[in-house]
């Protein structure tokens, strides 16, 4: 089964690359979102498989937004991507109910689906 993966990212032009990344890497992309209060409209009416969720967004920052939706009884599969480096954000990566961690220069199929697995 494709996993079905919804992107946020205030970045329109992060949204596009990662949907045609995603894509051509075997995800089925079922929507995009630019802040946090579309990302919970479109979690609820998508019911992705994985949120896909940039950290600095302008409402509320993607650690704020994986806690309301690891609270959710079909939580999907939340994965944290940013600019910057993972250790920039020190012990709150792993902190998160988030599954895990990609910089953006680092998005690929493979390294999305090796967090969902839970590979290193």
């Amino acid at each position: 089964m494709t996993a079905r993966v919804l992107i946020v990212d205030d970045h329109a032009s992060f949204r596009s690359l990662a949907r045609r990344l995603l894509v051509a890497e075997g995800f089925d992309v079922v929507g995009e979102a630019g802040d946090a209060a579309d990302a919970f409209v479109a979690v609820r009416s998508l019911a992705p498989d994985v949120v896909l969720l940039d950290i600095r967004l302008p409402d509320l920052d993607g650690f704020g937004v994986a806690e309301v939706l690891a609270g959710d009884e079909d939580a999907p599969a939340v994965v944290l991507v940013s600019s910057r480096s993972r250790g920039d954000y020190g012990p709150r990566v792993d902190a998160s109910p988030a599954r895990g961690f990609i910089a953006k220069h680092e998005l690929t199929g493979d390294a999305l689906r090796d967090v969902l697995s839970g590979s290193p």
